[in-house]
């Protein structure tokens, strides 16, 4: 057995009708077992009228399991039925532990669809290489097809990398990254 804190959730499908009823009986059952030697402390949750959880806590693993195999405890479990059916049962030793199994990680929004990304690339592209054909290849036109070649990818690359693709990307950043603005709250529906 170790030492650690354990806390303990029950998850309960409670009978129609019956929820304070439930509710007496969590806070009762709670209260039952703040007599057992090494208990933290407990309360009694309800999710949106889904489940009712009964979460307690024990200073060790030895004394939860005390409660969990005392004649009281099982009066208790008797006591519920009619009112309450669990469903799930959970024991997480420390604290970190707790938090970290209870949170769930946000998992990180795919890549924007490939249309997307074609619309923001012609977007940026677009524009530098036709005003270099307007503009600067006419004043080109004796140099070779490789050299004019190459002076419109080095130019155009150039401006689409550091100027305009950093500017499209923030101006595009809530079409092209919904999920990620939705985490961090920043996109708000208007009724």
């Amino acid at each position: 057995m170790t030492s650690n804190p354990v806390t303990v959730t029950a998850a309960y499908h409670v009978v129609p009708g019956r929820e304070a009823d439930f509710h007496s009986w969590g806070w009762g059952m709670l209260g039952a077992s703040a007599q057992q030697p090494g208990f933290l402390g407990g309360g009694v949750l309800v999710d949106e009228g889904a489940e009712w959880h009964v979460v307690y806590r024990f200073v060790s693993e030895g004394a939860a399991r005390a409660w969990e195999d005392s004649a009281a405890r099982v009066r208790w479990d008797t006591r519920a039925q009619g009112i309450a059916r669990q469903t799930d049962r959970r024991s997480v030793r420390g604290s970190k532990a707790w938090f970290d199994a209870q949170a769930p990680t946000p998992k990180p929004p795919g890549p924007p669809s490939k249309w997307k990304l074609w619309f923001v690339n012609m977007s940026a592209v677009f524009p530098p290489v036709l005003l270099f054909n307007l503009i600067v290849l006419p004043y080109l036109g004796g140099l070779n097809p490789f050299v004019r070649t190459l002076l419109l990818c080095l130019c155009v690359t150039a401006l689409v990398t550091w100027i305009l693709m950093p500017r499209l990307q923030r101006f595009f950043k809530k079409w092209l990254y919904p999920p990620l603005q939705a985490l961090r709250g920043r996109h708000k529906r208007t009724a």
